[in-house]
């Protein structure tokens, strides 16, 4: 019953949608009308906003933050574990966006941290490494979510590389078309305004 509500927790966390609320209430109108049609935080640095672009991946991660930490809190670690895989099912399937949500990265890195700081770093230094490099955002998220199960591996965390690899499937799954458009040669670069 508990790994029931932590899921139900996680999943009603997880899909508020920050990008979509913070852009309307800019006077931006709706993210998902322009570039990839995401409602995360790289499509909102496509508005031009950067203020906006950073509140969205700050209150993105927050989520994923939150929902392992409080599911931890009231039922345990395995049900913080439940509700942070929660989260990124809401933001990426939000039932009130017609199971169109986000692709999961930012809440993602989120819960890694929640779940262990040095995962989550590791992540984080791995994405900023290859966006840097490549100046796209998509890459760097795959490149992270890949490193994260191989970071908790060395490490001897077998449960985290077994739930990070969970999250790294999601996301990367998620990034389909992206994955496409890189192979083609057209993935828009980080910052390039719509």
């Amino acid at each position: 019953m508990s790994a029931l509500l932590a899921l139900a927790l996680g999943y009603l966390l997880g899909s508020i949608p920050w990008g979509l609320l913070l852009t309307k209430a800019a006077g931006l109108g709706d993210i998902r009308s322009i570039g990839s049609g995401n409602i995360g935080a790289t499509n909102v640095l496509r508005t031009g906003n950067k203020a906006l672009a950073a509140a969205t991946l700050g209150l993105d991660i927050l989520k994923g933050v939150a929902a392992l930490l409080i599911a931890n809190a009231l039922w345990g670690e395995t049900a913080g574990l439940v509700a942070g895989f929660g989260a990124m099912l809401g933001h990426a399937f939000p039932a009130w966006l017609g199971f169109k949500g986000g692709k999961g990265v930012a809440t993602g890195g989120g819960v890694l941290l929640a779940a262990a700081w040095w995962l989550g770093l590791g992540a984080l230094l791995v994405w900023l490494a290859t966006a840097f490099a490549t100046r796209i955002s998509s890459a760097g998220a795959m490149a992270a979510c890949v490193a994260a199960p191989v970071i908790a591996a060395i490490a001897g965390r077998w449960d985290l590389a077994l739930f990070s690899a969970g999250i790294a499937a999601l996301v990367i799954w998620r990034h389909k078309a992206n994955i496409a458009r890189l192979l083609a040669g057209t993935e828009p670069r980080i910052g390039r305004k719509v």
